[in-house]
């Protein structure tokens, strides 16, 4: 099966920004067919008129790795609890899963069905930050972990790259992003 990765940029973010590109490029070299592409409506446009479009202009399956930043990570609960089919891994990097501040988030569920997010991915990964200046924070990351199971990272990086950060590379993601190996179902064994 062909691995493959699609990467969501975050809020008012383009896909050339940050570290998306280098990511992208590490993976192609381990073999990735790799999609980074530009969603202007993430985080601007509600949730359920965005992600019917989202879910129909990308191919999800068991050899699927989904890396999310920050609204990108927010889309990503939504798009899992959708799938039929579970993808292999889903990396949330600044996630949130709550408003993180004042603003509407238009990327957000009311609620969430966290069994049908669960059952959307092999494999989840939180990454976040205990210094996140819009707080998609490490609460936000724990919150999401005991919901979900999976493995949370938490560094003191602020946001991993927005206009004042502008994080040109994020080796950790390549580190946890599967390898070459068969990965094990984390719920069966």
């Amino acid at each position: 099966m062909r691995r493959r990765a699609v990467v969501f940029h975050g809020t008012g973010a383009t896909p050339d920004v940050c570290w998306y590109g280098w990511l992208a490029g590490r993976l192609r070299a381990r073999g990735y067919e790799v999609e980074v592409p530009h969603h202007p409506g993430t985080n601007v446009e509600p949730i359920a008129t965005f992600l019917p479009r989202v879910l129909a202009a990308h191919r999800f399956d068991a050899g699927t790795v989904l890396v999310g930043h920050s609204g990108g990570a927010a889309l990503l609960l939504a798009l899992l609890q959708e799938l039929t089919e579970p993808v292999a891994q889903a990396v949330l990097v600044a996630g949130y899963w709550r408003p993180p501040g004042e603003e509407a988030e238009p990327v957000l569920r009311e609620s969430y069905d966290w069994e049908r997010v669960r059952a959307g991915a092999r494999e989840l990964c939180f990454v976040n930050s205990v210094e996140d200046p819009y707080g998609c924070d490490a609460q936000q990351g724990l919150e999401m972990l005991q919901r979900l199971g999976g493995t949370l990272v938490v560094r003191p990086r602020g946001h991993f790259g927005d206009a004042d950060d502008p994080c040109e590379r994020l080796p950790l993601l390549e580190r946890l992003i599967g390898g070459d190996d068969e990965r094990q179902d984390p719920r069966g064994g």
